[in-house]
């Protein structure tokens, strides 16, 4: 029972609340106190009371200097907390002449507050592991010769030789060298994924038994596991609203709570008898330790805990699973979510596009198009810049990259190639630049009656011709779209700017409910406020430049972590660092656990606080009970919140990941 947990401190990772920093050093304490109150008990049954004192104070003065530093605190501040409403038990305790129940109060305070520190820090070690997985030491080539580095010096450009058997330093490109990595740290995947020249490699996953030469990409500070520690940190700090909520009724809940506890120690023994004038005896003392046993009792941090402790668990399962959420507040959207829109190409499809078909038009070869295609997708990173690069390669094309290259979302692309303005895109950009001809709309439908995706391009303002391009679904595609609807989600649909031809053969393969084609960015957006106004909890999944003001304008927008850009996992709440979008289920299922989860513990905290309220007033709980009742809801809360989301089982959504 900390700080964080009565007065709404965030579980950050690498960051200790007031009451957390010495929980480890007041181990030896409360463990002599508990020896010195076992004595003292015993010495008062043998009838050595007055050693017996001794023992307790001894307790007292072990145990009690953290919660009475605590209730400074908050009685400076103005506000009423665990810490005041224990110290006034404690004091009216030892005025009463309960020594060993003012010993007993403060020590199981403070042993609940270990076991809770204990608990929670499970949760908190799997993502502070991340933090040693990358080595802080390169092998880095210079001058034809190997040295090593501090990874913290090692700059854009850098190549960096990883051997058999380390771990990969930083993000980078592999420019030489085979090998198996496995990067289940980072993405989650349980299997060594094969890589080779050109392929990514990530800082923290463990190389197999080739060697590399890695090209750095990302500098250490911008890496992507560091991406991942910053996210779940950020995100273990946010609050969900259900958990402002609960802290915003604690604060109302403790001041009436001692409100109620001065009524009960002063009205009745006022309106009795005059007998009840003695503080030791009679109905002034009776119902003096009644008001005290409430305050114990009515302490609401076992609901103030209730849901980080669950919130907290669920995204540490989750990241480990290689899916990170952005903070409490996705986790309960992620748990609302009734409806899923999928872009197509690199999300619902694997984003391995492959050329089937190059026509040439107004007397151009193919040869002709798919040059000056490559030459300007050269410097693209977008799936069908790379299957058009790739192609003209392996037809022994000249490939020149192009200058002033320029993406233009959901449209296409433009740049010069040999001095020349070249343009390539879809049939709705040519349209509307009035660059279509017959021609051209033939070469279209042949490549569309195969089912291929048709890609205009043209240079000096007049098309060359179509490429046909396809893509094929991603693996589990189909039973990921199963599984969501096991999970409970009604509406599935995907939104695509590819013709409706293309799309709706994915829709066939992969059992989406609705397609909706040709669309642009702003298109996707009206799309998405329309299944809003239907469903109203929507999920978006994307990957692409394209894709972020869609998944800005769902309440949960997912990206695919691998192939998804910059600014699709900036934008979005959750991340698949693997691509699998098997996780995407597992996520939801996660999240309606937890909110399921959360809901059970502040039911549990309610009601035991509740009977127990009963109980103190009618004088059948004593101070005992109400500790142990207490304390015992405390740790009930943060195991059902543990068990609640898999953090004890290790569940992982099939990754086998494990980072202890």
């Amino acid at each position: 029972m900390s700080d964080a947990c009565c007065t709404g401190d965030a579980r950050v990772p690498g960051k200790q609340s007031e009451a957390q920093r010495p929980t480890a050093q007041l181990t030896w304490p409360m463990a002599l106190a508990g020896g010195a109150i076992a004595t003292g008990a015993a010495l008062a049954w043998f009838g050595f009371s007055w050693w017996a004192l001794g023992f307790y104070a001894t307790a007292i003065a072990l145990t009690v200097a953290g919660p009475a530093r605590a209730a400074r605190r908050s009685l400076l501040a103005r506000t009423l907390d665990i810490h005041v409403l224990m110290m006034l038990a404690v004091a009216g305790a030892l005025i009463l002449g309960e020594w060993l129940e003012a010993a007993a109060v403060v020590w199981l305070f403070g042993v609940a507050q270990w076991l809770e520190s204990r608990t929670m820090g499970r949760a908190r070690r799997a993502i502070r592991s991340l933090m040693t997985l990358a080595p802080n030491e390169a092998l880095v080539r210079r001058d034809d010769d190997v040295v090593m580095v501090p990874v913290a010096t090692l700059a854009i450009g850098d190549v960096v030789l990883v051997r058999p058997g380390e771990r990969v330093p930083i993000d980078g490109r592999v420019l030489a060298g085979e090998s198996a990595v496995n990067q289940a740290s980072v993405t989650g995947e349980s299997f060594p994924v094969e890589k080779a020249t050109d392929d990514s490699v990530y800082a923290g996953s463990l190389n197999g038994n080739g060697s590399l030469d890695v090209e750095v990409t990302r500098l250490a500070s911008d890496s992507t596991i560091a991406h991942i520690i910053h996210l779940v940190e950020r995100a273990q700090a946010q609050r969900a609203p259900m958990q402002t909520l609960v802290e915003r009724f604690a604060r109302l809940y403790t001041p009436v709570v001692v409100g109620l506890a001065c009524v009960i120690a002063i009205v009745p023994p006022t309106i009795g008898t005059v007998e009840a004038l003695s503080w030791s005896g009679g109905l002034w003392g009776v119902w003096a330790y009644r008001a005290l046993v409430l305050l114990v009792v009515a302490c609401p941090c076992a609901l103030v805990i209730s849901t980080p402790v669950t919130i907290v668990s669920a995204l540490t399962v989750a990241a480990r699973a290689g899916v990170l959420i952005k903070g409490g507040a996705s986790l309960e959207q992620l748990a609302a979510v009734r409806c899923v829109a999928f872009d197509k190409t690199g999300t619902l499809t694997d984003g391995r596009v492959s050329v089937t078909d190059v026509r040439g038009v107004g007397g151009a070869t193919s040869d002709d198009v798919l040059s000056v295609a490559a030459s300007l997708e050269a410097r693209s990173e977008h799936p069908i810049g790379r299957a058009i690069v790739a192609r003209a390669r392996d037809a022994g094309l000249h490939v020149t990259a192009g200058e002033r290259f320029r993406a233009l979302p959901g449209l296409g692309a433009e740049g010069l190639v040999d001095a020349s303005p070249v343009v390539i895109g879809s049939h709705r950009f040519f349209e509307s630049r009035q660059m279509c001809t017959d021609a051209v709309h033939q070469q279209m439908a042949q490549i569309e009656s195969t089912g291929s995706t048709p890609v205009l391009v043209a240079r000096d303002g007049a098309t060359l011709g179509v490429i046909g391009l396809t893509d094929r679904l991603r693996d589990g595609g189909a039973e990921a779209v199963a599984a969501l609807r096991t999970a409970g989600i009604k509406h599935i649909v995907l939104l695509t700017g590819d013709t409706r031809r293309s799309a709706e053969s994915v829709r066939l393969a992969s059992g989406v409910d609705v397609v909706y084609a040709d669309l642009m960015p702003a298109d996707k957006v009206t799309s998405i406020e329309m299944l809003r106004r239907e469903h109203e909890v929507v999920a978006m999944v994307g990957d692409g430049l394209n894709d972020a003001p869609a998944m800005a304008t769902a309440e949960v927008g997912i990206a695919m972590g691998v192939t998804g850009t910059d600014v699709a996992l900036a934008t979005a709440d959750v991340v698949l660092m693997s691509d699998d979008l098997s996780k995407l289920p597992f996520a939801v299922r996660l999240g309606r656990d937890a909110v399921r989860t959360i809901h059970t513990n502040i039911a549990i905290a309610l009601g035991l606080k509740l009977a127990f309220i009963v109980l103190a007033a009618a004088g059948v709980a004593t101070l005992w009970m109400a500790v142990l009742a207490d304390t015992g809801a405390s740790l009930l809360v943060v195991a059902n919140g543990l068990r609640g989301t898999g953090a004890w089982s290790g569940r992982d959504g099939g990754s086998g990941l494990d980072t202890r």
